[in-house]
């Protein structure tokens, strides 16, 4: 197996894993731009550099500096996001217990399971392509891709509401 792929698995892994345990929700998007590093790496791992660059420009770019921009409109309260930080909570404990449980079943399941003797499937030729990309992108995924532009566009109108009634 390709050292890079297993670095940068680990990496966005490593990342995901902060954003659970950060405290500042600025921490969580710190980590959440770790992983999307790692991500863009197991994309160069894949020859797709188009996908790595999109990746980390539209994702570790645009998309985080919007939710920063969220957070910062957000916690410009005088009292404390997190009142709670810091104590384990049974619902926290509860989420750790599943998430453990969950963790140790695809553990088991990938190493004794009927796939963990077989080879890795080979990639298509033409993964990660610009023209493949855009292709599926703007026929089959246009559905999706609006559905989440309009979301996003109503996220952020509906945080500036909520930040203009609590100023008013």
């Amino acid at each position: 197996m390709n050292l890079l792929f297993i670095a940068a698995g680990l990496m966005a892994i490593a990342g995901i894993i902060g954003v659970i345990l950060a405290k500042q929700p600025v921490h969580q998007v710190l980590a959440t731009v770790f992983s999307f590093i790692g991500l863009a790496a197991l994309f160069l791992s894949l020859q797709s550099e188009f996908m790595a660059v999109i990746q980390l420009i539209v994702y570790g770019g645009a998309v985080m500096i919007l939710f920063l921009f969220v957070i910062a409109l957000l916690s410009a309260r005088k009292e404390a996001v997190e009142k709670d930080a810091g104590k384990l909570t049974p619902s926290a404990i509860l989420g750790f217990s599943f998430g453990g449980a969950l963790l140790l079943l695809l553990a088991i399941v990938g190493l004794f399971g009927q796939e963990g003797g077989r080879a890795w499937p080979q990639v298509a030729a033409d993964f990660g392509q610009v023209k493949a990309f855009g292709y599926q992108l703007l026929t089959t995924y246009v559905l999706p891709f609006e559905m989440l532009a309009f979301i996003l566009m109503v996220a952020v109108i509906g945080v500036v509401i909520l930040v203009g009634r609590q100023k008013a």
